[in-house]
């Protein structure tokens, strides 16, 4: 067997992720991870990247066969010291990438972009505000990786800025003698095999993590490269032919705080339609069961978890209403668990919301990011009860045959590394999960944005009404205004409201991603109204026309606080980009889910109680109540992801699930 054979073997294979410690092994790893972020300051970083400068005129004066044989012996060096180039060569080496991409591109990356490269490779979360040029800053970073010869893969939100920027980036990695491709989920297993075979390969966590599954279902072996290594020289090349990937090693994740946080809530499974009439049936008829059940006396709403229980009367109906039904519904808990899901799907579960219908079919929501997801679906007899629900077709339960964390997946890595607008709030977790150190680069130009105090209001109709007046006074002005709304129906109900008023809104929501980017180009226009989901066009940069900044620049206006303080700053970061002129401002009234679903129920009550009396004391003690709210809320989501990888490493010691148990 050749070299480079046991190269690929070891490449496809994937070493155990160490498990997550516990107790005090828990505590001594979250003091490491102070220690790291205190060790991992942006100044070591500038102080290299200013260095570069030593050589800009060497470059500028170089002809594109010199600097193509500069990177050419570059390239030999990381080779021949195992992706690590000696410190005293670094600033060459980000010299001549910053060359690279003016040739190629026509961008020269500032110090503070060659700051960010450098902490991507050296395998740091970089936080860099938005419109800093995170972007060229992972296109750069991914070439200096696949310098190592080894699989690099530039991970972000969505297909059409993996595309994107796989078609734009194309250029400085044929400069460095590398190729680029992309992959997206419209791909056949022969497309993606090809695209996998480039040295930087674009793709979204879902369709890499995807793959990475069905291979390991193509080899139907553990997971360890001597096995592998074993069955090829036996002869035994089962599966190898089907193996799209070319391996893990290195991982650069764009916009890594969606992808690595928001979108690990719940793991990627790989299933298979499993025709069961029986319990597709049962399904139906659960939902018309709890149709029968009357809230507080048949079950009670946990909002705070979005959980149904049975009361005793309850349950005691359900019996009776069962005794005519068959032999499935004898069975008390199979019984309650499935009208207890059908119950969850008409309390928790809002069309425009938390799904759409598209095309005859439910469609999932990303409350996160508000993007579709087309390819999945809730736990068996929930999605089923949403179907009966909406009176659409109710299809058949599927089979699960392969399931992993996100979590699991990026912590299969040698290298990782990732960049984000916003991270030191979950600074703590992704060292925790991932070993990232978060790393701050400032901003090129001072940031000017006017962050102004929030509005708040005791009824949701008063804060309607608000901010549709300050929607008109910006408008009037002359300004552009980006508004961000947690929820399809909340986006479309302003719209309305817009049009009644004559105004005209330019609308992104889940049903319009398509057009994402082209809404979001045009939001810095003058006198523009974009209304938008959480998406709010991440990726995408606001440039502001000719005059725009002299009136004040980009206002945004969030109609809610969300769950987690991070999406707030990424909303309000889409104003005042390189310097731009720009404010932004929050309404928040105490109706709004984030207090329902999160604040103390007593506090909530005692507000309430209050604002008959002083409602102007309650307005006050809402700013502290968001605060303990998002504290809260961003809690328990962590307990969640946390709970879903535990899930994986115990399905991976019981089961074999992900094949690492299997020979």
């Amino acid at each position: 067997m050749s070299v480079s054979t046991f190269s690929t073997l070891d490449l496809l294979a994937s070493p155990d992720p160490e498990q997550l410690p516990k107790g005090l092994d828990a505590i001594n790893q979250s003091l490491h991870g102070k220690v790291a972020r205190l060790k991992a300051r942006h100044a070591p970083l500038l102080i290299q990247a200013e260095a570069a400068e030593v050589f800009e005129e060497e470059f500028k004066l170089m002809s594109d066969g010199a600097l193509r044989r500069e990177i050419t012996d570059l390239r030999g060096e990381v080779r021949c010291s195992g992706g690590v180039l000696k410190a005293d060569r670094i600033p060459r080496a980000l010299a001549v990438l910053r060359e690279t991409g003016w040739r190629s591109w026509r961008l020269r990356a500032y110090p503070v972009q060659l700051a960010g490269l450098l902490g991507l490779s050296q395998g740091n979360l970089i936080e860099m505000a938005t419109g800093e040029g995170k972007t060229i800053v992972a296109a750069m970073a991914a070439v200096f990786a696949a310098w190592s010869g080894k699989p690099c893969h530039v991970v972000t939100v969505n297909d059409y800025l993996a595309k994107r920027d796989a078609e734009q980036f194309s250029r400085i990695a044929k400069w460095s003698g590398l190729t680029t491709a992309a992959v997206v989920s419209t791909m056949s297993p022969v497309e993606r095999k090809e695209a996998y075979r480039a040295d930087v390969v674009y793709t979204t966590s879902k369709e890499f993590l995807a793959d990475f599954l069905r291979d390991r279902i193509a080899l139907g072996v553990a997971s360890h490269a001597d096995r592998l290594a074993l069955r090829w020289v036996s002869g035994d090349d089962r599966g190898f032919n089907q193996v799209v990937q070319r391996g893990l090693h290195t991982a650069i994740v764009d916009e890594a705080d969606s992808v690595l946080i928001d979108e690990a809530v719940t793991p990627l499974l790989i299933s298979r339609e499993q025709p069961n009439e029986a319990l597709r049936q049962a399904c139906e008829q659960a939902y018309h069961l709890a149709e029968k059940l009357q809230e507080k006396r048949h079950y009670i709403l946990d909002t705070r978890h979005k959980r149904v229980d049975l009361t005793p009367k309850g349950e005691k109906k359900l019996t009776s209403l069962c005794e005519s039904l068959p032999a499935l519904w004898r069975g008390a808990d199979r019984r309650n668990e499935l009208v207890e899901q059908a119950l969850q799907a008409k309390a928790f579960f809002e069309r425009e919301k938390q799904y759409i219908v598209q095309d005859g079919k439910v469609v999932i929501v990303d409350e996160f990011s508000g993007r579709l997801m087309p390819q999945r679906t809730w736990r068996e007899g929930l999605h089923q009860a949403i179907e009966v629900r909406e009176q659409i077709e109710v299809t058949s339960p599927s089979e699960t045959i392969a399931r992993m964390s996100f979590q699991r997946f990026f912590r299969l890595f040698p290298r990782l590394s990732g960049m984000t607008g916003t991270a030191k709030e979950a600074a703590g977790e992704l060292w925790q999960i991932y070993q990232l150190p978060v790393v701050s680069i400032p901003t090129h130009r001072p940031v000017i944005r006017a962050q102004k105090s929030d509005r708040r209001f005791i009824h949701k109709s008063d804060k309607w009404d608000a901010v549709l007046d300050e929607i008109k006074a910006v408008h009037n002005s002359g300004r552009p205004l980006l508004v961000g709304t947690r929820s399809i129906a909340a986006s479309e109900m302003l719209n309305s409201r817009l049009l009644e008023e004559g105004l005209l809104a330019n609308l992104l929501n889940a049903r319009r991603h398509e057009e994402e980017a082209q809404i979001i180009a045009r939001a810095g226009e003058k006198g523009a109204i974009t209304i938008a989901t959480n998406m709010a066009g991440r990726g995408t940069d606001i440039r502001l026309a000719k005059g725009v900044a002299e009136l004040g620049g980009l206002h945004v206006i969030a109609t809610e606080r969300h769950e987690s303080g991070r999406i707030d700053r990424q909303l309000f970061g889409r104003a005042g980009r390189q310097g731009d002129a720009g404010s932004a401002c929050a309404f928040v009234s105490l109706e709004d889910e984030i207090f329902r679903r999160f604040l103390p129920s007593i506090i909530l009550f005692l507000l309430k109680q209050l604002s008959r009396v002083v409602p102007v004391v309650v307005t006050g003690l809402m700013r502290p109540s968001v605060f303990c709210a998002q504290k809260i809320a961003q809690h328990r989501a962590y307990r969640q992801r946390r709970q879903v990888l535990q899930n994986d490493q115990w399905m991976e010691e019981s089961l074999g699930f992900t094949g690492s148990n299997r020979s």
